[in-house]
């Protein structure tokens, strides 16, 4: 029989960083028993694996409480030792609260893991001085106790640049200097290994990312590399990426100077405290509210519960009413013997072998990221400071990575192995904000195995969001209303998409990625149409949307496949996967031209677009026209049959959505166009990325104004059919019955006509830049009025078009995309938006306030178009340099075809600190940074294509 590693119940106790400590012991056994000789190194744990029966990849493997004796003298004082200690088991013992609860509090935190702690803290720093914590066992007794504790600077995003700053911030500098206590925090340095020029490009990429934020980084040679890693094996390596700043913290270190810190400002914590179910009562408008949080010990009434729970947040949610999307998983790493030479070197992630590296003293943690985890299939409640069994048929990939970077690895011994539940949810961002079902219910958790390193950062946010409705930066990809309740409701999308977003933890993040998991969600009528004429799609919140169409055939998404995992087979020949891989490029892709065509096709003929996953929601009602008075931060209460385009903001004045407003008449009869309705109507207009924020934020101004009117929403029952270009009218002349010269159709107005026969809305309006019109039909009529659209185009030109084209034609006119150019901490003044708001007017709308104090005191800064006359593609997040210094880093980016440049967009700002005039922007000399080298680039006030918009107009 063969032999198997397993982890003694002697010797516990808690290294820094949250693993097991010195002394630790491991047994060496035939499979599934529990006696044997000494493991010797790595390498004889991953031959000893590969003699073991294989187990199924998709069984849970058994919980274990970590009970037993006392460990050795090297025991550090941490809030749960007493708990590891305990003969009887952590759960097994009658306990009551560790202090009486309160009746009642300001805010309930539910879990003392990091998130929980962080928020508590940075809810008391924020003047809640009712805020309490409670948790089922003791601090940090869910995943955070055995948590790697590492954190690195950067990331591909720079919103999460700026939340990493915080945290480091918070453990390396506040905590300390507020208690006195220190958090374990080691600056050591972190070393990103690149062993293909992809790599290495996404690296440059983030170093120059870094400079807009000061973060100091160095791309390093291999040469380099082995002078500042002597054990490291470079033979195979392009470069890596330095990050001297870089570091880990303790988290059991960090936790109890969080609550020490929080305490002092009246915030309580109570441990031993197991939630049993939360309160709801539902308000004289029909909304649903938290009301108090139930334990076994009594009850708290309190208007607002956070949900910090890790794993169990799934199951705290469902006390509530609440959807929590995310999957629990197995994640693992070992820690070694002691390793001569290794002291002081910087932690490593090698994510093309998927693994990291984590100084631990004299020893190294190894972990990693495997396409088969473990899921945890049935949740306990009993779980608390315990581990799963390793299962080395999954860990052993990841030994091979390290012994390759690491060679004396090959010859080290494991003195303990690590196993805990980690959360996964499926986009690979955490779930924070308010719960669209229940007002007062906020989530932080689902955090993807960066809970220690993002904490400090999201619970500052966290506690802005429950104190001020709102967090400071933008938080959108966090917010928990960005997933639409399909899929919230769906569990196959929720475990295929949690899946891949732990087996790509480590890929690398390409510009036009998609995912394969979860696809074919929604569809809308015209997809399998589109699919037959080469349409390559992209996946947006369950939505399949036009990317591109390929001239090479079909190109459909297949069920997915696990990438080969839990015995399925992996697509040998899919199309899709092909299309998909030639994207996976930090240059210009192998399509690039076909792209193109679309685009000149649109500026030279016309292209149509299939918008048909926006979302499309009717506002009607008695005071429907003082909800969109003070929803819309333009004038949209014009006359029927008029469409305003218009900013939707937050009470400080950021963009909470960018949208098109159609005032609608009353008709005779209800219909998908037109719904019945008493008082005034309105119809509106949303990218279908954004539709379920939108729906959210909307839906909470009108409960929380009080306005007496209905949201209804249509997505699902009218498509959107766009054709765009200077030969759009003579097209649309052919299928629709109405004039549409410009004086009887004028732009920024809407009608109903039919097309084809068929009743449908039609707007003239133009994202592109050009002539154009975008006809609203209902579902059943969109495959006959597409096919009309396409049989009277055939002679001017028409061509099909997607996104991908939308993107290029729409940075090239200048237009904004929420949530890249435009987001909720950006004002319209700032974005050039100061045209859709009704400033001139006394009409009082949301947001109003901040505008006008920030015009007063003048713009700390200012979205500037550039253009890069160097033929280099470019994505976002390139450094912007004015006179040699770093100003802002670009928010978007893509190549314009009909002036064959290269275009960007960012905010920059002052270095002395002054307003930024427009004095300011002219007068620079620029360059923006790709991947560490300065292109030179021209700052324009003005939109690059049609400055004079002349095109929109009809006039060519």
């Amino acid at each position: 029989m063969g032999t198997a590693v397993i982890l003694t119940r002697e010797h516990f106790s808690v290294a820094e960083g949250g693993s097991l400590a010195p002394g630790t012991l491991l047994e060496t056994a035939p499979c599934g028993a529990e006696s044997g000789v000494p493991m010797a190194s790595l390498s004889r744990a991953l031959r000893v694996a590969a003699t073991c029966p294989r187990r199924s990849r998709t069984r849970g493997l058994g919980l274990r409480a970590l009970t037993g004796q006392a460990g050795p003298a090297a025991e550090k004082s941490v809030p749960y030792r007493r708990t590891l200690k305990d003969p009887q088991g952590p759960s097994t013992v009658a306990r009551g609260p560790s202090q009486p609860l309160p009746s009642t509090a300001h805010v309930v935190v539910i879990g003392g893991g990091s998130l929980g702690c962080q928020t508590l803290y940075h809810l008391a720093k924020l003047g809640v001085s009712g805020a309490v914590l409670l948790e089922r066992e003791r601090l940090t007794s869910g995943t955070t106790w055995h948590t790697a504790g590492l954190l690195w600077q950067l990331r591909p995003s720079d919103v999460e640049v700026e939340l990493l700053a915080h945290t480091r911030r918070v453990v390396s500098h506040d905590l300390e200097e507020e208690t006195g206590l220190h958090t374990g925090w080691i600056q050591n340095g972190g070393l990103f290994i690149a062993s293909n020029r992809q790599r290495l490009d996404e690296y440059k990429r983030l170093m120059s990312l870094g400079k807009a934020y000061g973060v100091e980084s160095h791309v390093l040679s291999p040469a380099e590399t082995k002078a500042l890693y002597p054990l490291m094996n470079v033979d195979d390596l392009y470069g890596t990426l330095y990050v001297p700043h870089d570091g880990t913290m303790d988290p059991a270190g960090t936790c109890t100077a969080l609550t020490r810190a929080a305490a002092a400002r009246g915030a309580q914590v109570i441990e031993n405290c197991p939630v049993t179910g939360i309160r709801v009562r539902t308000d004289d408008f029909g909304v649903r509210r938290v009301a108090a949080v139930e334990t076994e010990h009594g009850s708290i009434q309190t208007p607002c519960v956070v949900n910090c729970a890790g794993v169990w947040a799934s199951a705290v949610g469902q006390m509530a009413g609440v959807k929590v999307p995310l999957v629990a998983m197995h994640h693992a790493y070992v820690v070694t013997e002691r390793i001569e030479g290794i002291q002081n070197m910087p932690n490593v992630r090698d994510h093309d072998a998927s693994v990291y590296l984590r100084l631990q003293g004299d020893a190294l943690s190894v972990g990693g990221y495997e396409t088969n985890p473990i899921f945890w299939e049935e949740v306990s409640d009993k779980f608390a400071f315990g581990l799963f069994d390793l299962d080395w048929d999954v860990f052993t990939q990841h030994i091979e990575g390290a012994i390759n970077r690491v060679p004396v690895l090959e010859k080290t011994g494991v003195k303990s192995t690590v196993c805990g539940p980690e959360s996964f949810t499926p986009d690979h961002k955490p779930l924070m904000g308010e719960a669209p079902e229940l007002r007062g219910f906020f989530l932080g958790c689902g955090f993807n195995s960066a809970g220690m390193m993002l904490g400090g950062g999201c619970g500052q946010e966290l506690a802005h969001w429950i104190v001020h409705g709102r967090p400071e930066k933008d938080m959108y990809s966090y917010d928990i209303r960005r997933f639409h309740h399909l899929l919230t409701d769906h569990r196959r999308w929720i475990r295929e998409r949690s899946h891949e977003s732990y087996a790509k933890n480590y890929s690398v993040v390409f510009p036009h990625d998609e995912p394969l998991a979860g696809r074919n969600m929604r569809t809308d009528p015209l997809h399998e149409e589109l699919l037959a004429q080469g349409c390559v799609f992209q996946e947006r919140q369950g939505w399949e949307r036009p990317g591109w169409f390929t001239p090479k055939g079909t190109a459909p998404v297949l069920r997915y496949d696990y990438y080969g995992a839990y015995g399925n087979r992996m697509h040998e020949d899919h199309a899709y996967g092909r299309l998909l891989g030639d994207e996976y490029t930090f240059d210009f892709p192998p399509h690039h031209d076909v792209i193109k065509k679309e685009c000149l096709a649109c500026r030279g003929a016309a292209a149509v677009f299939n918008m048909s996953y926006f979302g499309k929601f009717y506002l009607v009602g008695l005071d429907a026209r003082k909800a969109a008075d003070w929803l819309f931060s333009a004038d949209v209460s014009r006359p029927p049959g008029s469409t305003v385009y218009t900013c939707m903001l937050n009470h400080r004045g950021g963009t909470e959505s960018d949208l098109t407003v159609s005032r609608l008449a009353p008709g005779p009869q209800a219909s998908a166009l037109t719904p019945a309705f008493e008082g005034d109507g309105y119809y509106l207009a949303v990218g279908g990325a954004v539709a379920q924020h939108n729906w959210s934020h909307i839906s909470t101004v009108l409960q929380d104004q009080k306005f007496r009117c209905q949201l209804i929403d249509s997505s699902e029952d009218l498509g959107l059919i766009s054709i765009q270009g200077p030969a759009s009218r003579a097209i649309l002349q052919e299928v629709l019955d109405a004039d549409l010269s410009n004086e009887a159709f004028p732009f920024s107005t809407h009608r109903l006509v039919r097309a084809a026969g068929h009743l449908v809305r039609a707007m003239r309006l133009s994202f592109v830049g050009e002539l154009g019109w975008e006809l609203h039909v209902p579902k059943p009529a969109c495959v006959p009025v597409y096919r009309a659209v396409m049989a009277a185009g055939t002679k001017h030109g028409l061509v099909n078009a997607g996104y991908r084209a939308i993107d290029s034609l729409s940075i090239e006119k200048g237009y904004r995309h929420w949530h890249a150019d435009l987001r909720p901490d950006d004002s319209p003044l700032e974005a050039g938006l100061a045209f859709t708001c009704k400033l001139k007017s006394a009409v009082p709308f949301l947001g109003r306030e901040a505008l006008e104090k920030q015009r007063a005191e003048g713009l700390r800064r200012r979205l500037v178009c550039f253009t890069v006359d160097e033929k280099v593609p470019m994505f976002g997040l390139e450094a912007i340099w004015r006179n040699g210094q770093v100003v802002g880093h670009v928010r978007r980016a893509d190549f314009g075809f009909a002036v064959d440049k290269t275009l960007a967009y960012g905010y920059i700002r002052d270095p002395s600190g002054q307003s930024v005039s427009l004095d300011f922007v002219k007068s620079g000399d620029y360059a923006l940074e790709r991947m560490g080298v300065a292109h030179p680039a021209r700052a324009h006030l003005k939109s690059p294509f049609d400055p004079d918009n002349k095109r929109v107009k009809g006039i060519y």
